[in-house]
């Protein structure tokens, strides 16, 4: 098993060629995205989170998470689509040095959170095992699931950001069975692959208004009027 490689996550350390174990270390959290080709939205996911992290923590390191994203047919080696870096640009987060993966065995293993576009995609990540249907929600499910929880039940942020993200991933595993969407297409974040731009753009806004309650969970900070 090979890790995934340097510079795309948030607080990644450099690899030094020794192999990596499996399961994550315990002082980072593992966010992991996961669309069809990793060009269009999750490439938009894993960058917003990025930045918006790093504003509301104030540190580009993001306190020790790391935020990735793969694609379950991903263009391994593709660039981002050129319209998703237009999205990203209107919130003012970096799409440098973008390139597209496949998933693997090993993203899902190394990952606490998997946060998937859709249903099938959280349907195919549990699918490949590795414990993974606890830390395994769609974005906007996930999001749903935040919103009931009472976060003043988290760890402080003085504990640290990792301690309080893997706090609120058991907290929302435990409602899941108890707040169902109010619809199948509730869950669901749609491709705009090939899509004209006002369409990203609306997939943009789709997945920055369910980050936004997520990300105030992980850091304690609210948005920025």
């Amino acid at each position: 098993m090979t890790a995934p490689e340097a510079g795309r996550g948030i607080g990644e350390e450099y690899e030094t060629g020794i192999p990596a174990q499996p399961g994550p270390p315990h002082d980072t959290f593992r966010i992991l995205h996961v669309s069809t080709g990793n060009v269009c939205r999750s490439p938009i996911t894993e960058r917003l989170t990025r930045h918006f992290l790093a504003d509301r923590l104030g540190d580009p390191a993001g306190g020790g998470l790391i935020v990735e994203s793969a694609g379950t047919w991903g263009h391994e080696g593709a660039p981002m689509e050129s319209n998703a870096e237009t999205v990203l640009a209107d919130f003012g987060a970096d799409a440098s040095g973008f390139v597209g993966r496949e998933l693997l065995d090993e993203h899902v293993i190394r990952a606490d959170l998997v946060l998937t576009a859709t249903r099938d995609h959280r349907a195919q990540v549990i699918s490949m095992g590795h414990s993974a249907g606890l830390r395994t929600f769609t974005l906007k499910e996930f999001t749903r699931l935040v919103k009931a929880i009472d976060l003043a039940t988290l760890p402080p942020l003085e504990d640290g950001v990792v301690e309080r993200a893997r706090a609120l991933v058991r907290a929302a595993a435990a409602l899941r069975g108890w707040l169902l969407a109010p619809s199948v297409e509730a869950d669901e974040v749609y491709d705009p692959y090939g899509a004209p731009l006002p369409f990203f753009r609306s997939i943009g806004d789709e997945i920055h208004e369910a980050l936004d309650p997520v990300v105030t969970a992980l850091t304690g900070v609210p948005a920025r009027a």
